[in-house]
């Protein structure tokens, strides 16, 4: 049997026609004649060990800059032996379209470049020392 319904949604209203197949499908509610099941919910899956994380060389030491973000490297502005003086742009790493400058926490010489340009880079991950 067909049945008209009128819905409104967001104030708009809609004439919609409904096929009642109540008496195709049998019933829709449950009688006293049925027989009453009990339904265990399902046991929660055990939670996935958290993956390791990404192999980011050795942990950071003194005089290492590290990098702030994942991403790749698309520039580096020093070179091994170079004087910097903190606040100097060191590396240049992207993220999601975004270039961010490293610059460098203390002042000394490179002593050590840890990537190259075009290279993946996670957050912590050493660029290079200076001493």
């Amino acid at each position: 049997m067909m049945r008209k319904f009128r819905i409104t949604v967001d104030g708009k209203p809609y004439d919609v026609t409904v096929e009642d197949m109540t008496g195709d499908v049998g019933t829709l509610y449950p009688t006293p004649s049925m027989t009453q099941q009990t339904i265990e919910p399902a046991a929660a899956p055990a939670p996935a060990a958290a993956p390791a994380a990404p192999a980011a060389g050795d942990a950071a030491g003194p005089g290492d800059e590290v990098s702030p973000l994942g991403g790749v490297v698309v520039s580096i502005e020093v070179s091994v032996g170079q004087a910097v003086s903190a606040g100097d742009k060191i590396v240049t790493i992207e993220a999601m379209k975004m270039k961010t400058a490293v610059v460098a926490h203390s002042n000394g010489t490179v002593s050590n470049i840890a990537v190259k340009v075009g290279d993946g880079v996670e957050t912590g991950q050493v660029l290079l020392t200076i001493s």
